[in-house]
């Protein structure tokens, strides 16, 4: 089973892969095809992908039984201990910087009593 997933590539590959898969969705391929045309149709869809990105699940011996190829996304695979994770970058930084004078007691500290300044 091969699962090929496309986002902004071109129309003449999302045509090509209909040949040997099966779209469920706009830019999803589902098909079963052997090793051979597996790596075939992944050297294509690098050669055609263009400003695209492109990913791909399939079959493979393991715990999982499954395998995770990429081709110029963000989220990238990794393996941990055996098992292959998709690890997606993070928005926002871990430890952000508390911003000073948040509170109120803060801003009475500043201003005094009454929230004016002195």
């Amino acid at each position: 089973m091969v699962v090929i997933i496309l986002t902004a590539c071109p129309a003449g590959l999302r045509g090509y892969l209909t040949q040997w898969l099966l779209e469920l969705a706009a830019g999803v391929y589902v098909g079963h095809v052997s090793a051979r045309v597996r790596g075939q149709l992944w050297a294509r869809v690098v050669d055609m992908a263009g400003p695209g990105r492109a990913l791909m699940v399939f079959q493979a011996r393991g715990e999982q039984r499954l395998s995770f190829v990429v081709h110029d996304h963000h989220w990238t695979p990794v393996d941990l201990d055996g098992v292959t994770l998709i690890r997606r970058p993070t928005e926002s930084p871990v430890n952000p910087a508390m911003p000073t004078g948040w509170s109120k007691a803060a801003r009475r500290r500043r201003f005094g009593r009454r929230g004016r300044p002195a």
